[in-house]
């Protein structure tokens, strides 16, 4: 593909070239999209919070992975033509105006990834500190982090921390830290499996009425209490089942966790063979696939051995109580994490030691994700010279944008703490985190949609312009199939008919929230559009040029 070439006396970007390598393999980026739509974190995380929906968790996953397929070829296609880090903010601003591509792609990558890190922090607290801290005997700290306010605050420094240095590292560092985890997940993930398959539901709880008042302090008859709990406070969810709207109203939920197999795009500067339409797919749509056919078995494993009554349940108790919902205080006094339950069918505390730590793994690999594609945005904007020239900066040793990461970690700090005490509602928009990344999707997808027609020249020397679907071009049609999706998602989560996700215009905190978010966005736009234009530098064709890498 020719590379669309600045004039030798152009100052339009803050230099010649990014400074960024490209680290990582097709492989590296395959890991990372398994890992963004993480099962074990994100798919856990929100199962259990859909306990009081309709529709069945089994046909909701499959439906919607059946929509989110026409993602990964979209998102393919666009880094097949502009393999460039930023991503969305590169295409959007590109095809659809350097205006509507910085706001879409800030507010959707940069400001609402903030409200990502108390949410990254409740997992990593339930999945890897409580029942670490509950399985080494200490009971106390394990119930602090778990269930107080300050204890998720102190988490979220320490993800703030822990992510930081990840990234820090450097692209080819992190892509080996990641491997690590994936497979030593994987060796966790096979054993929890096992654990469910050769034991039967009597086997299950008689362990958790042995295991849970030693580790926890609960009182005899904790399994049926828990039952009793969930009922109190609405459990309904059923694994398969539901009429076609209960499936098509629990989607907005679970794309919560399975929308983000592109979640890599931001990056594809920085991958190898990133102009391979094939490769690129394969690396998504196969994290999509294989994710999706683990969580089908996980959930059939849970129902075999767990139960799904006792499954979901547990999950409308903790929830129920936690948000106020239902009057009936949770028996078990944490997030009911199925690793954590699988392992109470051994009473050998090593073995269940060994299983939580190696299923740590699954959020250590993934928590880098939190800030690692966004960075990428910053840099992109600041290159582009709608930031500071500063944020574009680049540590000479490892290729790390550290400014762009400051970006990043310092809000975060202060929304994790209005997360963390409620402050403002706060807690009800966990959904939001979502919705603003949805709005960020379709401005890309239309993007994706007019390319061919706006763009002929770029698209016609591009490797996706042989695809074709009855004629017309495969990137314009996947991507209608998917904006169409991504328009009924936001219907149903600002309208929201059914009042099911909270986040509409019914919740003001919610609307104010996302308002404020992309007016800064604009306004940061429109000053910086006027200061450059001061100092002799036309925004409006820094985005008619395409950046080198």
């Amino acid at each position: 593909m020719p590379r669309q070439k600045l004039q030798s006396d152009s100052n339009l970007f803050v230099r010649k070239a990014t400074g960024l390598v490209r680290s990582w393999s097709v492989m590296d980026a395959f890991i990372y999209a398994t890992f963004s739509i993480n099962l074990v974190t994100l798919g856990l995380y929100i199962f259990s919070q859909m306990f009081y929906l309709k529709g069945g968790l089994l046909p909701t996953l499959i439906v919607s992975a059946i929509f989110i397929f026409f993602e990964t070829i979209v998102y393919a296609s666009l880094i097949a033509v502009m393999p460039r880090s930023g991503g969305d903010y590169v295409w959007q601003s590109r095809i659809l105006g350097g205006g509507i591509g910085f706001v879409l792609s800030i507010t959707g990558w940069w400001f609402i990834l903030w409200l990502w890190v108390p949410l990254y922090s409740d997992m990593f607290r339930h999945i890897v500190i409580t029942p670490t801290l509950a399985l080494i005997g200490f009971k106390d700290a394990a119930l602090w982090f778990g269930q107080t306010p300050l204890g998720l605050f102190v988490t979220a420094v320490l993800v703030c921390a822990i992510v930081s240095a990840f990234i820090s590292m450097g692209m080819k560092t992190y892509a080996r830290i990641q491997r690590y985890c994936f497979f030593g997940g994987l060796i966790g993930l096979i054993i929890v499996f096992s654990l469910l398959a050769f034991n039967s539901p009597e086997t299950f709880k008689a362990g958790l009425e042995h295991e849970a008042p030693r580790l926890l302090g609960t009182t005899p008859g904790i399994y049926d209490a828990t039952i009793a709990a969930g009922a109190a406070a609405g459990a309904e969810a059923p694994l398969t089942g539901g009429s076609f709207a209960a499936i098509f109203g629990a989607i907005p939920f679970i794309v919560f966790f399975n929308l983000w197999p592109n979640w890599g795009s931001t990056l594809y500067g920085e991958v190898r063979g990133a102009t391979d339409f094939r490769r690129n797919l394969w690396g998504m749509a196969g994290a999509l696939i294989i994710t999706t056919i683990l969580a089908i078995s996980f959930l059939f494993l849970i129902n075999k051995t767990i139960t799904w009554n006792f499954y979901m349940n547990a999950n409308a108790a903790w929830w129920g109580a936690l948000w106020g919902t239902s009057s009936v205080p949770a028996p078990l006094p944490v997030w009911p994490y199925p690793a954590l339950l699988a392992a109470f069918l051994t009473p050998n505390r090593i073995i269940q030691l060994g299983i939580i730590l190696l299923m740590s793994l699954w959020w250590f690999g993934w928590a880098g994700t939190v800030f690692l594609s966004s960075t990428r945005v910053i840099f992109a904007a600041s290159f582009d010279r709608l930031l500071p020239e500063k944020v574009s900066e680049v540590n000479p040793r490892t290729h790390t944008p550290v400014i762009a990461l400051l970006l990043m970690v310092i809000p975060s700090i202060i929304i994790s703490a209005l997360f963390a005490w409620n402050v403002f509602n706060f807690q009800s928009m966990t959904l939001d985190s979502t919705l603003v990344i949805a709005v960020t999707y379709l401005g890309s997808t239309i993007a994706a949609i007019i390319l061919p027609y706006s763009k002929p020249d770029l698209y016609n020397a591009s490797p996706i312009a042989k695809f074709k679907i009855f004629g017309f071009p495969l990137i314009s049609v996947a991507g209608v199939i998917f904006g169409g999706f991504l328009i009924y998602l936001l219907y149903a989560w600002l309208i929201d008919p059914n009042r099911l996700y909270n986040i509409g215009l019914m919740n003001t905190s919610s609307i104010i929230f996302i308002a404020a978010l992309y007016l800064t966005a604009f306004f940061i736009y429109i000053g910086f559009k006027s200061y450059r234009k001061k100092v002799g530098i036309d925004i409006d064709k820094v985005h008619q040029e395409i950046p080198v890498e």
